[in-house]
């Protein structure tokens, strides 16, 4: 029980009291002892209640002191028991440091020591230096007494000797890298360009620019001169183009640099004949009108070249520029079916490399576009062609392709690569370009030249119409890995010295002989 539960009775025993009253002064007299005596009864028994809910109330208050004081013990038990513990630690750490100091006193004694004994040591060490210091310059003296040779003199001779070390060895280095390089590189190379040549299957024919044109009989050629020369006049005036009428029998020679008025003129010459009529009117006429045929034909052939490749959106002009170069040739190759298997082999190796197959069309379409024009404007072709393709709105990308082709321009993309790879490709094949016999010996000549002006080549063959030049060097004169280096000055002098078409391979080949003789 608690003090809630004693002030209940209390106000039950105070409401009892009223009650008697009440009652007291509700009924009658003769009531009134019944009322007070039930009263009484009530008092008594709100009292008893109220001694019984103190007495409890104080054992329970009792109760609650004993155990607050148990708690209170309790916690007053362990937090001695901390204190003692914390007390314990503080002591182990005192100890702890204590010792560290010893030992820090221990350490320090010992690196003084230690400091005077290496000041010592340093002291011998600068002694015995100065005293090696002075047998080295005596043993220095000594060696140039006796090899004659000043210090200078033999420096020079070791960094010699290391210098031939180090060729030596790098010279090794370079053939192991170049093999393990050519191994990878040739089947991947390879594997790519015959891919491409596989995979192309275009018809060419290596057709020459005609600058004869053959007559009926040599009677026509006195219609073709006129009277006093007025129709060969008339003819030179309307295209631009020589005629030469000499001893050959039944021909006509047209000579000029521009190759589509030379076609011009053929054509005009040949309607002329056929015609038989051949005045000035009808020369000037005729030429007019074969003109505006020349020109539809250059660009169907622009536009037909560029819808073979699939290139679009190349400028109109270009297209025509492009069209001019089915009239001309190098070295007997026709320039526009060139530039078409240059793009063909270009898409086909982009392709296999996981490039953009049509930028590399477009590049090797346009590659000799600057033919077109090499004959007006001054300057290499591959210059002059991407002066016109970024005149006419081309990417940077093609411009830079189209002048690095040749090395003109330092390539700078796989793209320009491509490019001089397929270029190459297409003009190296056999069949593809011809060649005056005497340039060819002249070029044969100067090649095997090239090579014998080196030091230890004994004997040199250019083979392969003068794609590869085989080198034989003196063994005793010429080690494996200079042989690397001369292969590579070979090719060096040989790309400074000859203008030649594709590449020149460059085998140097050197070997031992045992001979010995069997006698009887």
């Amino acid at each position: 029980m608690n003090i809630y539960t004693l002030l209940i009775a209390v106000i039950s025993a105070m409401a009892g009291c009223a009650a008697a009253v009440f009652f007291k002064g509700a009924i009658g007299s003769k009531k009134l002892r019944d009322a007070e005596d039930e009263a009484v009864k009530i008092t008594n028994a709100a009292k008893n209640e109220a001694e019984s809910l103190i007495k409890e109330a104080g054992v329970e208050a009792k109760d609650i002191l004993f155990k607050m004081k148990s708690e209170f013990e309790l916690e007053a038990k362990e937090t001695r028991s901390e204190l003692k513990k914390l007390e314990r630690r503080l002591i182990q750490k005192e100890e702890n440091i204590d010792r560290k100091a010893e030992i820090f006193d221990q350490r320090e004694n010992d690196i003084a020591a230690k400091e005077s004994s290496l000041s010592e040591r340093q002291r011998i060490v600068t002694e015995d230096e100065e005293k090696y210091k002075a047998l080295l310059d005596e043993q220095k003296a000594q060696l140039e007494r006796i090899s004659t040779l000043t210090a200078e003199q033999a420096k020079e001779l070791l960094i010699r000797a290391m210098e031939n070390e180090a060729r030596y060895e790098g010279a090794k280095l370079i053939k192991r890298i170049e093999n393990e390089a050519k191994e990878e590189a040739d089947k991947k190379a390879k594997k790519i360009m015959a891919t491409a040549i596989q995979r192309y299957a275009g018809d060419f024919v290596a057709e020459r620019t005609v600058s004869v044109v053959q007559l009926p009989g040599d009677e026509m050629k006195g219609r073709i001169i006129g009277r006093e020369g007025r129709n060969i006049r008339a003819i030179e005036a309307a295209t631009g183009i020589d005629l030469i009428i000499d001893d050959t029998p039944e021909a006509v020679i047209l000579s000029g640099f521009n190759p589509v008025r030379r076609e011009v003129a053929r054509l005009s010459l040949i309607k002329l004949i056929s015609d038989g009529r051949i005045h000035p009117a009808r020369i000037e006429d005729v030429v007019k009108k074969v003109g505006q045929e020349v020109d539809t034909a250059i660009k169907e052939a622009g536009e037909q070249a560029a819808f073979d490749l699939g290139v679009h959106g190349i400028h109109a002009e270009l297209i025509k520029y492009l069209g001019r170069l089915k009239y001309r040739t190098s070295y007997a190759q026709n320039v526009l079916q060139h530039s078409v298997e240059v793009g063909v082999l270009c898409g086909i190796m982009a392709s296999e490399l996981g490039l953009k197959e049509k930028v590399a069309r477009r590049m090797g379409l346009l590659h000799d576009i600057g033919k077109a024009i090499d004959h007006e404007v001054e300057g290499p072709h591959a210059v002059i062609g991407s002066k016109l393709a970024k005149k006419f709105g081309e990417s940077q990308g093609v411009v830079h392709a189209i002048a690095a082709h040749h090395e003109d321009v330092p390539p700078s993309s796989v793209y320009a690569l491509l490019v001089q790879a397929a270029d190459g490709l297409s003009g190296a094949r056999p069949g593809a370009r011809k060649e005056l016999l005497e340039n060819y010996i002249k070029r044969i000549e100067d090649l095997e030249g090239i090579a014998n002006s080196f030091k230890g080549v004994s004997n040199t063959y250019a083979i392969q119409a003068g794609r590869e030049i085989r080198v034989i060097v003196e063994s005793e004169k010429v080690s494996d890995e200079e042989s690397v280096l001369l292969s590579r000055d070979i090719a060096k002098k040989i790309e400074e010295s000859l203008t030649f078409p594709g590449q020149i391979k460059v085998t140097v080949i050197r070997e031992t002989r045992a001979v010995e003789y069997a006698n009887k």
